[in-house]
């Protein structure tokens, strides 16, 4: 449902908000292997994020990515999913086709729209605090 920068975004926010709620910062190296994501691919998705002002990037000897404490927990896990990719995931077809709304549905449109919607809902209700202290706590990981 998510493209693969997504997916590699959402791990490594989550993975950068524990390590910031620790005071810590992180490492693109230390990202990559930790979503287990390739490093200049992962470059580009923290620099998505950056610029949505999801994370801080922070050059030199001390640098490192990280996320304004306070910021944890009013970020949710829909801006994340929008900074990279966009809105399409809730407007666009489930079955990929260009032209497809209730006029010309799609053989999936009708049942498509509910579960879209009910995703919207959650990404739009969980939020990255929520993610991080579960992962935290060690009742969830990032890779196995």
């Amino acid at each position: 449902m998510f493209s693969k920068a997504c997916e590699y975004g959402i791990k490594a926010t989550i993975y950068i908000a524990v390590k910031s709620m620790r005071q810590e910062r992180v490492s693109l190296k230390e990202i990559a292997e930790e979503v287990d994501s390739p490093v200049a691919f992962t470059a580009k998705i923290l620099q998505s994020l950056a610029k949505s002002g999801i994370i801080d990037s922070h050059k030199g000897p001390t640098g490192g990515f990280q996320i304004d404490e306070s910021k944890i927990d009013t970020i949710k896990l829909h801006d994340i999913v929008h900074a990279i990719d966009g809105d399409k995931i809730f407007v666009g077809c489930g079955l990929g086709l260009e032209q497809c709304d209730a006029s010309q549905p799609c053989p999936v449109h009708d049942k498509f729209v509910g579960i879209r919607d009910n995703l919207k809902i959650m990404l739009e209700n969980t939020s990255l605090y929520e993610l991080a202290t579960g992962l935290e706590i060690g009742l969830t990981h990032l890779k196995r």
